[in-house]
């Protein structure tokens, strides 16, 4: 780390801990809203229909900005991963959690990605009912 500077370093730390909390919000918006429409009942209860597609809405808001923060912050992360993450794991000796830690990453990011195709389909039949 010794091209890093103390706040470019601390920058850094934050930009990777914010991708980190991307990465499971990606993962967590779309297993909820489809958790939710699974619940959804097709009633025919307009308001009801109105009020989850505004519930998606918002989800999906949240769901694009964190898949744009993803790939924007991982572009620093990437750039300095060797000098910053990679070198203080062998440091420490924890490069099986670092492993454990990225293959948990690309699965709640194909999660994520999974969950939300799931959900867009469904949401297209959805808005079809109300001839949206």
């Amino acid at each position: 780390m010794e091209n890093i500077g103390p706040y470019f370093g601390v920058v850094l730390m934050m930009n990777n801990y914010f991708h980190d909390v991307a990465t499971g919000l990606l993962m967590a918006s779309g297993f909820s809203l489809w958790l939710m429409a699974n619940r959804y009942s097709d009633s025919g209860d307009r308001a009801e229909t109105e009020y989850f597609l505004r519930i998606y809405t918002g989800m999906t808001k949240l769901a694009k900005f964190s898949f744009w923060w993803i790939i924007l912050a991982g572009v620093p992360r990437v750039v300095f991963y060797k000098q910053f993450e990679w070198a203080n794991a062998v440091d420490k000796a924890q490069v099986p959690a670092i492993i454990v830690k990225h293959i948990l990453a690309f699965t709640f990011v194909g999660g994520g990605i999974y969950f939300w195709h799931k959900l867009n389909r469904r949401v297209k039949g959805i808005r079809a009912s109300l001839g949206n």
